[in-house]
């Protein structure tokens, strides 16, 4: 496994390319972060396979795939598992813990070094914290999330910001205001301008 680290990583760097096993459809698959190019990647870190808020997130990303999927975007998973934890939790089923067949990726960081790559990785406990990473068609980090390890992440949110990353990206002369959802009102960026935005907002 391979990685580019970058110092004090943030939002608008590069993402840390890294190569890995993953498990895709119950196989073992080499893949690279830099294979997604020209996609849309959310890269969300989880603490460990058969525990308990994880699955819960795991499951409920691959419900929702279909979603992403129709945005260009692709998921991936990816925890310090290896990856024959990865399909042995694949293959049991989520009324026993398990997450069953999934839609996307996940990856093993078994060495701790992408989790390291990204600054997620608790040092304490040895596992990843929740982090989650909006990259763009460029590889370049739009958004960063990291949750401590008891408490899980919205999907909804999730879909919400990278709808609004697109939005921009696609209008690069407006700016999403507070809980933008599609659809509505964005604003101009100017003294002037985004005085249309304000006098509807009071109304």
């Amino acid at each position: 496994m391979t990685y580019q680290h970058e110092e004090c990583l943030r939002v608008g760097h590069v993402a840390p390319d890294f190569i890995a096993t993953a498990v895709v459809n119950q196989q073992f698959k080499t893949i690279k972060l830099s294979d997604f190019r020209g996609q849309y990647v959310i890269l969300f870190f989880y603490p460990l396979d058969f525990t308990f808020v994880c699955p819960t997130e795991v499951t409920a990303f691959s419900d929702r795939y279909g979603e992403f999927s129709d945005l260009g975007c692709e998921v991936l998973g990816i925890s310090v598992d290896s990856e024959f934890s990865h399909l042995a939790w694949i293959q049991t089923e989520r009324k026993l813990g398990g997450v069953g067949d999934l839609n996307y990726p996940l990856v093993s960081d078994l060495k701790k070094e992408i989790s390291t790559a990204y600054n997620v990785l608790d040092p304490d406990a040895g596992v990843a914290l929740r982090g989650l990473f909006i990259i763009d068609q460029d590889g370049v980090i739009q958004h960063a999330t990291v949750n401590n390890l008891s408490f899980g992440r919205s999907v909804d949110e999730t879909l919400r910001v990278l709808q609004a990353v697109q939005h921009v990206q696609s209008h690069p002369e407006e700016v999403c205001p507070v809980g933008w959802q599609p659809g509505e009102q964005t604003m101009i960026p100017d003294p002037v301008k985004s005085k249309d935005f304000f006098a509807n907002a009071a109304n």
